[in-house]
Parts: C-alpha cells; sequence; structure tokens
C-alpha cells in the first residue's frame, strides 16, 4: 500500500480537515487524537492535549460517569450518545452532544473510543430559551428596569404591576424623579441609584404605596468595563413583610390587652432613660394596678376578670399619647412611658383614667390604683423609677383600700 494510504495517514488527514470536534482515547482514559474541529469547540491545540488525560475536559462532577464509561467499554458495550457538559481551555462549562463510536483492533476487541461532539443541542436548547425570554420576562413575578447616567428609564419588564392597571414598559422615558415625583437626590431609591452609578451594589427595601420591595441594584456595564446606568430588580416582599411584622407583633405584645408586652415595656423604660440622660429632659413613669382583681375572678370567674383587664387597657390607651408606650407590666398591673412628660402632665393623665372608671356603672364595678415616677426627681435608672413608682402606687392602694392590702 503506498505511504499516503495507510490508515494513520488517512486519520491525520481526518483529522486535519473536518469541522467536525473528532477526538479518540485509549481504554485508560488517555486522549491520542485530536481534530481542527476540537480545537475550535474546547479552545485547545492538539500538542497541547493529546497525551493527556480525558478528565481535564470534564467538570468534576462528570468524573465518575466518565470512569463508569472506561470500565464498560473494555467490553464493547457503552453510551454512543449522551448529552453532558465539558470544559473548554479557559474553564468555562459547554454543553455538547456527543457520538461515540469503538475502535478495535485486528481481533476485534475494543482499543479505544472515536469520540465526535458538537454544540448544537446546547445553541439550539439557547436559541429556544432567547425566543422565550420576552415572555418570561413579563411574567416573572418582579420589576426589572435599567436606566441611563441620567437616571432615564431605558428599560422596564415584570409582573410585580399586575395588581394596577399601569404596564411596566410606561415608565420608559421617564426618570425617576419624574416617576417617584421626588427631586431629593438623598431620598430612597435616588440615592441608591446614584451610587450604582459610582460603581456600589446594594441591596435595600422599599415601600411604594401600599407594597414594599427587595430592591438588588448594581452598576450597568459595557463589556469594556464603562459604566453606562443601573439596572434593578425589585421583588416583591409585600406577603413576607406582613408575616414578619406579625411576628414581630407577637413578640413584642401582649395576646389579651393588645398592649407591649413586659419584655417591650422594659427595652423602651431603658432606652428612653439613656436618651433622658443624654439630652437632659424629663419624662415619667405610672403603674397602673386593678383593684380587687381575684376578688373578680373568685366571684364572677376569669372571664369576667379578663374583660376587667382588657377594659382596663382600653383606657389606657385612650388616655395616652401615640408617642407613649402603654404596656401589661404583670398580671393585674400596668405601666406606661410618657414620653416628655412633666409630673402636671402625668398626674392628669392619671386622674383621667381613674376618673373614666368613675363615670362609668359598670358589674362587678372596677377602679384601679396608680403610681407615678419621674425621672431624674424619683430616679435615674429604670430600676429605681419602677421602685418609686410603686412605692406611691402601694400608698394609694392602701389608702383606696386599707383591709385588701393588709390582706395581701
Amino acid at each position: 500500500m503506498p505511504p499516503s494510504l495507510r490508515p494513520e495517514h488517512v486519520l491525520a488527514t481526518i483529522l486535519s480537515s473536518t469541522e467536525d470536534a473528532l477526538l479518540s482515547f485509549s481504554l485508560n482514559g488517555t486522549i491520542r487524537s485530536w481534530s481542527r474541529g476540537a480545537e475550535q469547540l474546547y479552545g485547545c491545540a492538539a500538542a497541547e492535549i493529546t497525551g493527556r488525560p480525558l478528565t481535564t475536559l470534564l467538570p468534576i462532577y462528570e468524573v465518575p460517569a466518565c470512569e463508569k464509561l472506561l470500565r464498560a467499554a473494555k467490553d464493547g458495550s457503552f453510551a454512543c450518545c449522551e448529552n453532558t457538559e465539558r470544559l473548554r481551555k479557559d474553564g468555562s462549562r459547554i454543553r455538547v452532544a456527543l457520538k461515540r463510536a469503538a475502535v478495535r483492533d485486528e481481533a476485534g476487541s475494543v482499543m479505544g473510543i472515536l469520540e465526535t461532539a458538537s454544540a448544537e443541542g446546547w445553541h439550539a436548547q439557547s436559541r429556544a430559551a432567547e425566543g422565550h425570554l420576552p415572555s418570561l420576562l413579563e411574567q416573572m413575578p418582579a420589576i426589572l428596569w435599567t436606566t441611563d447616567q441620567n437616571m432615564r428609564i431605558i428599560s422596564s419588564w415584570g409582573a410585580a404591576f399586575g395588581r394596577s392597571n399601569v404596564r411596566a414598559s410606561e415608565f420608559v422615558g421617564r426618570t425617576l424623579y419624574d416617576y417617584l415625583q421626588c427631586q431629593d437626590p438623598h431620598a430612597a431609591p435616588i440615592a441608591q441609584h446614584a451610587e450604582a452609578l459610582r460603581g456600589i451594589s446594594t441591596y435595600f427595601e422599599y415601600r411604594h404605596g401600599n407594597r414594599h420591595f427587595g430592591v438588588h441594584l448594581r452598576p450597568l456595564r459595557t463589556a469594556s468595563g464603562e459604566i453606562t446606568g443601573c439596572i434593578g430588580a425589585g421583588i416583591d416582599i409585600t406577603e413576607r413583610k406582613k408575616i414578619e411584622d406579625q411576628i414581630r407583633y407577637q413578640a413584642t405584645h401582649d395576646a389579651l390587652t393588645g398592649l407591649a408586652n413586659y419584655r417591650e415595656f422594659m427595652e423602651t423604660l431603658e432606652r428612653e432613660v439613656r436618651r433622658a440622660d443624654r439630652s437632659n429632659h424629663v419624662f415619667a413613669l405610672l403603674l397602673l394596678d386593678l383593684d380587687e382583681l381575684k376578688a373578680i375572678n373568685d366571684m364572677h370567674g376569669h372571664l369576667v376578670g379578663n374583660r376587667a383587664l382588657k377594659r382596663l387597657s382600653e383606657v389606657i390607651k385612650e388616655h395616652s399619647r401615640a408617642t407613649d408606650l402603654a404596656a401589661r407590666y404583670g398580671g393585674d398591673e400596668f405601666a406606661v412611658v410618657l414620653i416628655d412628660a412633666d409630673p402636671g402632665m402625668a398626674n392628669r393623665i392619671a386622674q383621667r383614667v381613674e376618673q373614666a372608671f368613675r363615670d362609668v356603672r359598670e358589674r362587678p364595678p372596677l377602679s384601679v390604683s396608680i403610681g407615678i415616677s419621674i425621672y431624674p426627681e424619683d430616679g435615674r435608672t429604670a430600676a429605681e423609677l419602677l421602685k418609686a413608682a410603686d412605692r406611691h402606687l402601694y400608698k394609694r392602694k392602701k389608702v383606696a383600700h386599707p383591709q385588701g392590702v393588709s390582706a395581701g
């Protein structure tokens, strides 16, 4: 046979001329031949890859499947077609469709495997995904947008506007200042867009109307890295916020009365003491005790006793200001932190609460005893203020109900 027609020369010609990604490897996984098409697909020249293990082309999670293939090939049975992932020289992954054929010696024994790789499966999938992309973006339960360097919205998608009659695309062409009707450069989310234009990525929560959004914002860059605007994604977290608020409320409020619980009261009192110490201002503390609660429970039952506690909580809320904190301090004890209140205001609020029970003819009749302490006159710590208010409460209760106090 003329030298030019020897099998090894024919194979070399095929490998150098074909555009297909052909390679062959022995049963120990060593790459033996490499076509020009393989060089284009994987980014490696023949001189760089021949003689090296096939695992060089595999993501680590594909190595066990390769070892199984080599064991099966010795018996002549292996998968002839497969869709899998391979690695390029730069470390990036590509999805390939493989076809394999056994390479046999004169006796018919398998010596190795010839493999043809095609990236068509990957590209077909990508083209299909690209065709669905506009529809996917429109249905995505989020808001996606980009802006230019002047914070003008240049694109917008998403279904998070679905609760209104406004389409996401209607915001294109408007600046954030116009859309938000805000000219303050320090207001959210304008300030975060300004940071993105300086190259800073941020995450923040933002309320717009009655909806809450978790917003991811980052610079919009060209292929060369130049910042040309901002790209943002806002996820509607309204329901999550409602659940968080509900959990937070339950953790800080008394279930029966709806007032703050003991822990929330103590944290507020400690915080107000620190604030008053820094700013040298006055505030007041009220301790309130529902008189004869035990007798009410014994005579009328605990349901009536609970209604009495709720009645006192309603009166306290009615006569407290929005800035004050009313709490259920103990079983039949309540407390109010009166922010920025002097002794005169504290006494007026206490009198109104006491009068509210005198003006209502209830069965059983209810009354309340109240102790007052003033910062810093009665103490400079939470413990001192509580002790002073409790001492005043006891004195008033002793005057109003001398027998009940002595029995206790």
